[in-house]
């Protein structure tokens, strides 16, 4: 199992290592974002209908699959998910990505995603502010999984520090669902 944990802590390095500011998403595209999970007549779907109906979350929705949290992430909420965009999976070793898409790596894929996720709806100006407020620890953010994570400024926006030390960036805010919001994110956060 320890040589499990490594290998998914290097896996989050790689992931942060792997990406590019050609990775970044635009503002443009959170709008295209949103619109793909708009029902005109009803607003945005859930969390998961948001994911589910953009192509950049594909892996994501194959992971909340098969750890079924579909249903937890359909409900009432509200939740703020911290989402790896493909390319955040992408770098993840595929072997790594096998097992945990598997019966026997389902309790760690579910650990790991729920690590992603956080109680409450806190859109973007509001993360800010509570950076700036929490001074030069950061701020720190629980998670519905039992860790913490670590919310900073970096130099293009704010980021996230996992329990492993590993920092990815939120390239992407304020993907409005009916039952919270996403802010996408470029890596794999790994809990302890």
């Amino acid at each position: 199992m320890k040589k499990f944990t490594i290998a998914l802590a290097s896996a989050a390095s790689l992931a942060i290592a792997a990406c590019s500011p050609a990775d970044e998403t635009t503002v443009d595209d959170d709008t295209a974002m949103a619109d793909e999970g708009t029902n005109a007549d009803t607003g945005p779907g859930t969390i998961v209908d948001v994911a589910s109906n953009n192509e950049d979350f594909s892996t994501l929705v194959t992971a909340v699959t098969t750890a079924e949290l579909g249903e937890t992430l359909s409900g009432e909420g509200p939740f703020t998910v911290f989402a790896p965009n493909n390319g955040a999976f992408d770098a993840v070793p595929e072997d790594t990505m096998t097992t945990l898409l598997s019966e026997e790596g389902r309790e760690q894929l579910t650990s790991i995603l729920t690590y992603h996720v956080v109680e409450g709806e806190t859109m973007a100006a509001d993360l800010v502010s509570a950076i700036e407020g929490a001074g030069e620890e950061g701020y720190s953010i629980p998670t519905v999984g039992g860790g913490t994570l670590t919310a900073m400024m970096g130099d293009n926006g704010p980021t996230l520090t996992d329990a492993a030390g590993n920092t990815v960036n939120i390239v992407s805010t304020d993907v409005d669902a009916s039952n919270g919001v996403i802010h996408v994110i470029d890596g794999v956060l790994m809990p302890e």
